[in-house]
């Protein structure tokens, strides 16, 4: 009897041990079945869980019925791959410059504001990444965090600065001035923005900036008043633009800029040919074919249909650059077969952030680089500096043919 009760004591414990295993097993086979992250749409769905209505209105929205928000990714699609077969493409190089100074790959960081939305380490997390990545980290004005603060924690690293022309010109001295102290190595001057544009989802949430959140880059400087910093605490930032950006500036005024630094001037905002054209009479050394993301002006051509038309006008006097739309590999390939230099990154950054702070930022600029290689070898291409526009098609050609 005793010898029973001894079984049937090791039969029970033989049954509990096999119940944990396979618990434990499922756990594990649930784990590997969750989500991955493996591409630039993954981390913005993830982010969209994670961010606030505020910051996800702020991020995510476009100028009024967002047609060009739309189109801005869509449009990639538009553009078909033409690939070249049997080619060596054992070795890819990615590398290129931008104003001389040498970057790993042809993916930047673009200017945008309030990076703490999505990260308490904010703009800094971002520039790290971009650093990490030996990549170029364009600071927005309107950045939570200073130009100081983010020299001063990310030395070393390629960074630009953007600017707005504020209507007392001593503001816009002062981040000029501070722009060069602290190792900046262009100014990126933002020509889109006399106003903001109407993004609907900041009207209905009423955006604004949480109250352990500021533009630091207005910090200490002795032209500010106190009714600017009232506003930065009370008001909306179309309302903070519409008192403080000068409408009246023009293409002349880039003299003016140039008159009070020696760093060279990137224009971001171009879309036309006439516009280039403008660009560099006045003297610029790059432009970046950019319209804000979708968030000024709707109804305007989406980048990278517009990027043609930059391209053929400036013909190869200054460097070309574009934002907007790129989420993918092959979007970047398109970009860069079309006449860009590079690409700038915006929303796509700001969700990596979200996601998982610096890390991300330089997940996704690795799984981005990985694409363009891929894309690059599948389509017999092995140097971003060597890519031409036969490598692309339209589809309406194609269609015609």
């Amino acid at each position: 009897m005793l010898v029973y009760f001894e079984l049937q004591e090791a039969n029970f414990a033989i049954l509990c041990v096999t119940f944990i295993l396979i618990k434990e097993s499922k756990i594990i086979e649930d784990m590997s079945s969750s989500p991955q992250l493996v591409c630039v749409n993954d981390y913005e769905k993830k982010a969209i869980g994670i961010l606030d209505a505020n910051a996800r209105g702020y991020y995510q929205s476009g100028a009024d019925d967002e047609q060009t928000l739309h189109d801005n990714v869509a449009d990639f699609k538009k553009w078909r791959i033409r690939p070249k077969m049997m080619v060596d493409v054992s070795r890819v190089n990615l590398q290129t410059s931008l104003l001389g100074s040498n970057i790993a790959f042809p993916i930047c960081i673009a200017p945008t504001a309030s990076h703490k939305l999505a990260h308490p380490q904010g703009e800094i997390a971002s520039a790290l990444a971009a650093r990490a990545m030996d990549t170029c980290f364009v600071l927005s004005t309107l950045a939570t965090t200073s130009a100081q603060s983010l020299a001063e924690s990310v030395p070393n690293s390629l960074k630009w600065y953007q600017l707005y022309i504020t209507k007392n010109r001593n503001i816009a001295k002062e981040m000029v001035k501070r722009a060069e102290t602290y190792g900046y190595k262009a100014l990126v001057l933002t020509v889109d923005t006399p106003l903001l544009g109407t993004r609907r989802a900041d009207v209905r949430n009423r955006y604004r900036l949480p109250p352990h959140l500021r533009m630091e880059n207005f910090d200490g400087i002795s032209a500010l008043s106190t009714e600017l910093n009232a506003k930065k605490k009370g008001s909306g930032l179309s309302i903070f633009t519409h008192e403080f950006f000068d409408q009246s500036v023009t293409w002349a005024d880039i003299a003016w800029l140039k008159s009070i630094t020696s760093l060279p001037v990137v224009v971001k905002g171009v879309l036309t040919a006439e516009d280039a054209e403008h660009a560099i009479s006045a003297g610029v050394a790059a432009i970046i074919v950019s319209n804000h993301g979708a968030r000024q002006l709707d109804g305007v051509s989406s980048t990278i249909m517009a990027l043609s038309e930059v391209v053929r006008q400036v013909g190869g006097r200054v460097e070309v650059y574009v934002d907007g739309g790129v989420r993918t590999g092959t979007d970047i390939l398109k970009a860069l077969a079309l006449g860009a230099r590079a690409v700038f990154l915006g929303r796509p950054v700001l969700y990596a952030l979200a996601v998982s702070g610096e890390q991300g930022v330089r997940d996704i600029l690795t799984m981005l680089a990985r694409e363009l290689k891929l894309a690059m070898q599948l389509s017999g291409q092995t140097d971003v500096n060597d890519l031409s526009k036969d490598l692309v098609v339209h589809e309406s050609r194609i269609a015609r043919l």
